[in-house]
């Protein structure tokens, strides 16, 4: 049986880890690459780094952040934000990225997956995709959540799995930051029809909700940002008790 993953997540906004509820009502939650070097130390297995404004703000990735926090870490770094070519994918790597994400830019290019996942192999392109439940259907979201598309997410998480995506990263604006529990169904909708690793991500509130979301959700990772900041609940503490539940962890004790 696979391990399943437990990933911090750093949303990024002026230099600063923030943290929201649906997208919006961002509060400050520390310095990235502190908080980077202790998930690093508990145990996280992975660590995603979100340039959340990038893209609204039409600019690159906040590149010197990116290094900095490569350099404290020694797990499997994704980055996203404002990610919209080779040239940007070839830089982050080269400061010390494992992985890049993208979603925008994927919307606005559906053949940039195709072109990243040639150029530089599956394994480091995640295709994020942010969603909302809207009159009775998931649409896909870009700019940080702030614009609604045409696309339907079950049928988009297809084509980005088609066109060389490696691993999608779902993140629920309905749930996130609710503290309410993921989006379990729709994270087994696209589970259960994926070929590449699916991350849950939105609405991670207690152990429990780990549990739901990687036994009925048939989630690989599970993703979460404010209670991790905030130390609600501690990476060894959640690891153990998701291996006392029967679910495959990598322990680091």
């Amino acid at each position: 049986m696979l391990t399943k993953r437990i990933i911090p997540c750093l949303d990024i906004k002026d230099g600063r880890t923030v943290k929201g509820t649906n997208f919006i009502n961002l509060r400050d939650a520390g310095d990235p690459v502190e908080l980077g070097a202790i998930y690093a130390e508990q145990g996280a297995d992975e660590l995603v780094f979100l340039d959340i404004t990038a893209t609204v703000e039409d600019r690159k990735t906040l590149i010197d952040l990116v290094r900095k926090v490569a350099h404290t870490v020694n797990i499997p770094f994704t980055v996203g934000g404002g990610i919209s070519s080779k040239a940007d994918v070839s830089a982050l790597l080269n400061a010390g990225a494992d992985k890049i994400s993208i979603n925008s830019s994927a919307v606005r290019n559906p053949a940039l997956v195709d072109e990243l996942a040639l150029e530089f192999g599956s394994q480091c392109i995640v295709v994020a995709i942010d969603t909302r439940y809207v009159d009775g259907e998931h649409i896909v979201h870009t700019h940080g959540g702030r614009k609604p598309t045409e696309l339907r997410t079950i049928a988009w998480a297809r084509e980005v799995e088609d066109r060389g995506a490696g691993e999608l990263l779902l993140t629920s604006m309905d749930t996130d930051g609710t503290k309410n529990g993921f989006a379990v169904e729709l994270t087994a909708q696209i589970s259960s029809s994926a070929n590449i690793p699916v991350i849950a991500s939105g609405g991670a509130g207690s152990v429990e909700h780990f549990v739901d979301v990687f036994t009925n959700g048939k989630a690989d990772a599970g993703l979460a940002a404010s209670i991790f900041h905030f130390k609600e609940i501690e990476i060894p503490a959640l690891k153990r008790y998701l291996q006392n539940r029967g679910i495959e962890m990598r322990m680091t004790d």
